[in-house]
C-alpha cells in the first residue's frame, strides 16, 4: 500500500480523520513526525497528511521503522477474510508461523508444508502483507509480546518465551532496536486493569479487537446447541473450552474462556498459563471461531435486504476443525440434540480427562490418531448407523496421514473434492464443512431442508418445489459471501410467521 495512488491516499486520510471503524485492520498509518503507526480508530489527534505514510499490513510499517502506537495497539486489529487463493496462500502461511514452526524452520520448509515453491510463497507473502515471511514472523514476535506485557502480568522472562524468542537478552535488545523501548516502557501505566487478576492465579487475559456490529449473542446461541459434553459449553454470556494444540515443540494442553466487551468491541479470552507459550496460535483459532475477520458492513452490502436488520450475524466456524468435521458427520439427518449427545458419547469414551477450573470442562476431544485406530463398530455402538461410523474412522485416517489437511486447507476447491471423494461424505456435509471447519466464507449448501424452506419464503409460487439449482442461481447474487447468507437464511425461519391453521390443513390435503 506504500506506492498507493493520490486519491487512494486522501480516501484513506479521510477514513483517518473520520476514525472510521470500517477501515480497522485495513491498513495501517505510519506519522513521520513521530515515528510511530496507529490504526486508523486511534483516538489520538489526527497527524498531519504530508507526515502520513500507509500501510497495508502491521510487519509493513515496522519493516520501514515505525514502532507500535501503545494506545491504539495495532497488535489487536482485526483481520481480513481471505477470498482470492494468493490471499488464501498467505494467511495459510501466517498461520503456520503463528503455530510455532521451529526457528531452524526455512522459507522452504513452509513452502514445502502447503506444497508450492519458495519463491511463489515469498512473492504472494509480499503482495498480501508488504514484507517476507520471516519479517512478519519476527514482527508478529515483538506485537505479541507487546499484547502480553500491557495485557497481562506474566514475568518479562515468560513473555519473552511466550512470543518465541530463545533468551531475554535477544527479546530486550531488539524491542530497543525495532521500538525504542524496553519492557518496563512498555507496560508502565498501559497495563490493562483485569492484568492484576492474571497475577493473582494460574490464568492471564487478552483482547482481541472486531468491527462492530457484531451479534454475540447469536453466537452464543448458535454454539450452545453444537458444544460437545465435557470439551465445552456455553454460559450466560461466555463460551468456554478445553483445548489441545499441536506446535513445534509437542502437544499442550489447557483451557480457555471467551468473553464479550461491546464498549470496546474486544473479545476477552482468559487462558490458562499452560498455553502462554502458543498465545498467537491459540488466539487465531478463537478469530476462525468466532469469525472476527469478518466486516460485517462489506457482507452486508452484497446481502442487502437478507442481512437487513441482522447485520452483526457471523459465521461460526470452529476452534477444533477435526473436532466440527465428526460432529457434523454425526448430525447427518439426526435432530442437532441428537448429536450433541453422540458427540458427547464419543468424547467421553475416547478422549482423555482434564483437569479445568470449570465446571463440566473436564475432556479433550480425541485426536484423529486415536479414531483413525478403532474399529467403527466401537463408534457405533455409542448410538449411531455403522456406515457413518465408517466414515468418521475414514476421515480420521485421512487427516492422519495428511491426505486431507483441515487446519490449513489452502485450495478448499480441493479439499471440498477430497471430502466428497469420502465414502458417507455428500455434498451437504461438504458445504457445511467447509464454511465451519475450513471457515470459508462462500459455502452454500443448497440441498439443506432450513436453506429450501427460507428459500419458499423468498419465492411463494415454487415453495419447496424450488430444485437446487433454482436455489443456487438465486445465491449467485450473494457471492462470495455466501456462507453468511446460509445463517441468515436459518436465522429468516426463527422470525418467521407460522402458517394459518387453515393454510395448514389444506396443505396437508394436498398432500
Amino acid at each position: 500500500m506504500e506506492t498507493q495512488t493520490a486519491t487512494q491516499s486522501e480516501v484513506l486520510y479521510a477514513a483517518l480523520v473520520a476514525r472510521d471503524a470500517r477501515f480497522d485492520g485495513r491498513f495501517f498509518v505510519g506519522v513521520t513526525s513521530t515515528g510511530v503507526y496507529c490504526r486508523p480508530v486511534c483516538r489520538v489527534r489526527a497527524p498531519r497528511r504530508e507526515n502520513c505514510l500507509f500501510f497495508i499490513h502491521a510487519a509493513a510499517a515496522e519493516k520501514d521503522g515505525f514502532r507500535p502506537c501503545l494506545r491504539c495497539r495495532p497488535e489487536l486489529a482485526p483481520g481480513t477474510s481471505a477470498m482470492e487463493a494468493t490471499a488464501r496462500l498467505a494467511q495459510c502461511a501466517a498461520r503456520l508461523i503463528g503455530a510455532g514452526l521451529d526457528d531452524d524452520a526455512t522459507l522452504e520448509d513452509l513452502a514445502r508444508r502447503l506444497g508450492t515453491s519458495d519463491r511463489h510463497l515469498r512473492r504472494t507473502f509480499i503482495a498480501h502483507f508488504g514484507v517476507t515471511p520471516i519479517a512478519y514472523a519476527q514482527s508478529q514476535r515483538l506485537l505479541q509480546a507487546k499484547r502480553l506485557l500491557q495485557d497481562t502480568h506474566l514475568p518479562v522472562t515468560e513473555v519473552a518465551f511466550a512470543a518465541g524468542f530463545r533468551s531475554v537478552r535477544r527479546f530486550n535488545a531488539l524491542l530497543k532496536e525495532r521500538y525504542g523501548l524496553s519492557p518496563r516502557d512498555i507496560r508502565g501505566k498501559h497495563t490493562a486493569p483485569h492484568s492484576l487478576q492474571n497475577a493473582l492465579s494460574d490464568t492471564f487475559t487478552v483482547q482481541m479487537a472486531y468491527r462492530a456490529p457484531f451479534d454475540w449473542q447469536g453466537l452464543l446461541t448458535f454454539l450452545s446447541g453444537r458444544t460437545v459434553a465435557g470439551v465445552d459449553r456455553v454460559d450466560d454470556d461466555s463460551y468456554v473450552r478445553a483445548v489441545r494444540l499441536k506446535g513445534a515443540t509437542g502437544e499442550v494442553e489447557g483451557h480457555l474462556r471467551v468473553r464479550n466487551d461491546s464498549v470496546r468491541n474486544s473479545l476477552h479470552v482468559t487462558l490458562s498459563s499452560s498455553l502462554s507459550h502458543h498465545v498467537e496460535f491459540v488466539l487465531q483459532c478463537v478469530a476462525r471461531q468466532f469469525d472476527l475477520a469478518c466486516d460485517p458492513c462489506e457482507v452486508a452490502r452484497v446481502l442487502g435486504p437478507l442481512a437487513r436488520g441482522r447485520e452483526g450475524l457471523r459465521v461460526p466456524s470452529a476452534f477444533d476443525p477435526f473436532e466440527a468435521s465428526v460432529r457434523a458427520i454425526v448430525g447427518q439427518q439426526v435432530s442437532v440434540k441428537g448429536a450433541a449427545t453422540i458427540a458427547g458419547r464419543i468424547a467421553t469414551t475416547f478422549g482423555p480427562p482434564l483437569v479445568t477450573p470449570y465446571d463440566g470442562i473436564d475432556r479433550l476431544f480425541p485426536t484423529p490418531a486415536t479414531l483413525a485406530a478403532l474399529d467403527p463398530s466401537a463408534i457405533a455402538a455409542l448410538g449411531m448407523p455403522l456406515a457413518r461410523a465408517r466414515t468418521i474412522v475414514t476421515l480420521a485416517q485421512a487427516v492422519q496421514t495428511g491426505h486431507i489437511d483441515l487446519e490449513n486447507p489452502v485450495d478448499v476447491d480441493a479439499t471440498v473434492a477430497k471430502l466428497l471423494a469420502l465414502p458417507g461424505i455428500g455434498p451437504w456435509t461438504a458445504h457445511y464443512l467447509s464454511m465451519r471447519a475450513l471457515g470459508w466464507p462462500d459455502a452454500f449448501p443448497a440441498g439443506d431442508l432450513g436453506v429450501r424452506k427460507a428459500y419458499a419464503l423468498i419465492d411463494p409460487a415454487l415453495g419447496m418445489k424450488a430444485r437446487e439449482k433454482d436455489i443456487e442461481a438465486y445465491a449467485e447474487r450473494w457471492r462470495p459471501w455466501r456462507s453468511y447468507a446460509t445463517l441468515h437464511l436459518w436465522a429468516s425461519l426463527e422470525s418467521a410467521p407460522a402458517p394459518l391453521p387453515n393454510a395448514r390443513k389444506k396443505k396437508e390435503i394436498r398432500k
